[in-house]
């Protein structure tokens, strides 16, 4: 049997409903983009399928909802031209080169860059014009010892932190609150999310791009975000910390999919959550989910049997040109996800392809 490229994972509404009828680009109402970031190269051509081909007709609305690198890809796919944002935003990632051991205001500065080629002369104000993609962005609001980029207080405040963790997902609300930057035009149907304490603020030209850049803004490595405009005062950093996968109800009640193009056949609810082996995602929560993920069979053929990640900066270390090729090569290989994305949909095959997401933890 021929090994595919693509894997296709549904929760418990999405998998009756594609089973029965296929799947459509008007069934979705809802994507989801996980944080995660050089492990988003692996999706640009599938991105590029997504939004320049197959949503390129949509005319009703679609709410976007990413987080750190899932917020920047769909800041792409919002612009008119997605497919030339896409490269641009891609081009540009690329080519980062850092010095060994950077402090963060030369991480800031290198991603400010990328995000500038990203939103170009007016991407704001083509994101929020689009007449069919809603987006909507997550950062996290620090709290008490995680407000701060001084290493004596963030080291122990985010160890702190793992440690209540380990415990309860839900303690992390006493460092975190969860804060959703979203297009007011319309409120998305995730707008009452729970779990955590949270800040909503409307988006508009002058905070969506402060806003990005708090949404990627890893601890250690990069400075807090502050003084975002029509935000609460504070420090924001990367939506990742509370949700790395996006495990939330992202259409409570409604019988739309969740398209959520992901680069791994796992769900890690939050950031810390890495090393909390024993914790697994609320499946009740993605019964609307189509999760799409490269295949194993497929990761094993890329350079180094993987996909791109942040480790990459140091195997190539004083190597960027290498990494660079390395990472090249990822991007060219994900055009055989694309394809395979596009001709399951299109020919009606979905229906056959599709595993229930709750298998993932029982392989």
């Amino acid at each position: 049997m021929k090994k595919q490229p693509l894997t296709f994972w549904a929760g418990k509404k999405a998998y009756e409903k594609i089973r029965r009828h296929g799947l459509s680009a008007d069934d979705v109402q809802v994507m989801a983009g996980a944080a995660g970031g050089p492990k988003w190269l692996v999706l640009n051509r599938l991105d590029r399928a997504i939004f320049g081909n197959w949503l390129a007709a949509r005319k009703a609305p679609l709410f976007l909802l990413g987080a750190s690198i899932g917020a920047w890809r769909f800041a792409a796919g919002c612009q008119k031209d997605p497919v030339e944002a896409i490269a641009r935003f891609e081009k540009a990632y690329m080519q980062q080169a850092y010095p060994d051991n950077p402090p963060p205001e030369i991480i800031d500065a290198e991603l400010e860059r990328i995000l500038d080629e990203l939103l170009d002369r007016d991407g704001p104000e083509q994101i929020l014009s689009n007449p069919a993609f809603r987006l909507s962005i997550l950062a996290v609001r620090c709290r008490k010892m995680t407000g701060t980029d001084r290493k004596s207080r963030l080291i122990p405040g985010l160890g702190l932190a793992a440690a209540v963790n380990a415990v309860s997902r839900r303690g992390l609300g006493l460092f975190f609150e969860r804060t959703l930057f979203y297009d007011s035009r319309q409120r998305p149907p995730f707008y009452s999310m729970n779990g955590f304490p949270i800040q909503r603020v409307a988006l508009d030209k002058n905070n969506l791009k402060a806003a990005l850049m708090a949404s990627g803004s890893i601890p250690m490595l990069m400075s807090g975000i502050k003084n975002i405009p029509g935000a609460p005062a504070g420090m924001y950093r990367d939506g990742g910390i509370l949700d790395y996968h996006l495990n939330i109800d992202l259409q409570p009640g409604g019988e739309g999919i969740v398209l959520f193009p992901h680069y791994a056949e796992k769900l890690v609810p939050g950031w810390l959550d890495k090393q909390v082996f024993w914790r697994r995602p609320d499946f009740s929560r993605m019964d609307n989910v189509l999760m799409v993920a490269p295949s194993a069979d497929f990761v094993s053929r890329l350079p180094m049997g993987k996909i791109a990640d942040r480790s990459d900066f140091y195997t190539f270390a004083g190597k960027d040109q290498q990494r660079m090729d390395c990472w090249q090569q990822v991007v060219d290989q994900g055009r055989h996800l694309a394809e395979d994305f596009m001709e399951t949909v299109e020919t009606g095959r979905i229906g056959n392809r599709l595993r229930p997401i709750w298998d993932l933890y029982r392989r």
